[in-house]
């Protein structure tokens, strides 16, 4: 595999995993999967048995008990973090018993649950395998909660697609794709990708390209360099790498998107990616992620286009609706890593459904070509600082 071909591996990752998600129909008892109708055996979270009593189809009987406190209108104690109870001291108690449904996963061995009832969304993650649940958040128009509690803002992750060769490590290989998600916490956004040759400060020492970080020091040290050149907080990273990815795409039925200008890929043969509405393939994807040789702008090209990808797959997240969160987080995980707790994960992918396209905006960290070591590089100049700057409110429309 030539370097660059799992350069569009962060792109569902990019969207935090629910971005690929299809429909939210139930998956067989036992998948990778979560259900989102009802709780499967082959799902940490369901320990207890499913509880209808509530209404809540698909909740173990705790997760149930959790959510009928809330509804309530009763102190949810220990069983909120922080910032969700605060967000729902002063809720309205509802009237009867509430209905809904609950989609069940789990984040690297940890449960998550999403719960719907109307447009209401709820966020838990469990503990004890399912036995205790908490609430991390949501939003709760029904009860007259005003905003949503989705962690704050503004946020950062960075999406990191490793080139990892069969048999090399996931996290030591370069990292060829690198995208800083950011969500401001009112409804807006931007995906900021970072040209792959930058010539910067490592923060496992010395300078060198910024996507060799991760290969002296893992996804913690690249995380650490991105956060120093950019000056901004990003609070963890997910990586994913090729092999994982054209599964995670075709798996979900393709990423819909309007190609702004015809692609001839030139790593794929015969393959023309045509502008105009597509649904491309994990291939095709792929392609259009990696493509820079016939790009007038080359690599920064190359960047843009995974840009797209991430909002293409963004917008299929929305549409697809919050239910389908767990399931996607649960299969990411069996390919992929983070350093990101189920919390942080569950409220980010969260914050995805409250974004107004309107108020996205993506750009591209790009400098002059120069050369340093023998190598090509880019040379971080006022253009890509300027951007920084802009996304310091997590912002770049």
């Amino acid at each position: 595999m030539t370097a660059g071909k799992a350069a569009a591996a962060a792109l569902v990752v990019a969207a935090l995993a629910a971005g690929c998600t299809g429909s939210p129909a139930p998956r067989p008892s036992g998948s990778s999967g979560a259900s989102s109708g009802s709780a499967s055996a082959g799902v940490p979270g369901a320990a207890g048995g499913t509880d209808t009593s509530a209404g809540i189809v698909g909740a173990p009987a705790p997760l149930a008990d959790l959510v009928t406190t809330l509804y309530a209108g009763h102190d949810l104690g220990a069983s909120a973090t922080p910032s969700a109870a605060a967000a729902l001291k002063n809720r309205r108690p509802a009237s009867g018993t509430p209905q809904g449904k609950a989609a069940l996963g789990s984040w690297f061995g940890t449960p998550i649950a999403v719960v719907t009832s109307g447009d209401d969304v709820t966020l838990a993650v469990g503990s004890g395998g399912g036995a205790a649940w908490t609430v991390v958040g949501g939003w709760w128009p029904s009860l007259g909660v005003s905003a949503p509690s989705l962690g704050g803002g503004p946020r950062w992750v960075l999406a990191i697609g490793s080139d990892a060769r069969p048999g090399q490590p996931l996290e030591r290989s370069r990292a060829d794709v690198l995208q800083v998600i950011g969500l401001d916490g009112r409804g807006g956004g931007g995906v900021m990708g970072m040209a792959r040759d930058l010539w910067v400060p490592l923060s496992t020492g010395g300078t060198g390209k910024i996507n060799s970080a991760m290969v002296f020091g893992g996804p913690k040290a690249q995380l650490a360099t991105v956060k120093s050149v950019t000056g901004l907080p990003v609070e963890g990273y997910v990586v994913l790498g090729f092999s994982g990815f054209t599964a995670l795409v075709d798996g979900q039925g393709g990423i819909p998107i309007v190609i702004p200008r015809t692609v001839v890929a030139s790593s794929v043969k015969d393959l023309v990616i045509k502008a105009g509405p597509q649904t491309l393939s994990g291939v095709e994807a792929l392609a259009y992620a990696r493509e820079r040789q016939t790009l007038p702008d080359g690599d920064f090209g190359r960047s843009r286009h995974q840009g797209e990808l991430i909002l293409a797959a963004a917008v299929k997240a929305k549409l697809a609706g919050p239910i389908a969160i767990p399931g996607a987080l649960t299969d990411f995980g069996t390919v992929g890593k983070s350093n990101l707790s189920a919390e942080q994960i569950l409220t980010f992918a969260a914050g995805l459904y409250t974004l107004s396209p309107l108020k996205v905006g993506r750009g591209v960290a790009k400098g002059g070509i120069g050369t340093a070591a023998g190598q090509s590089i880019v040379v971080l100049g006022r253009e890509a600082r300027s951007l920084f700057a802009s996304f310091k409110d997590g912002n770049l429309s």
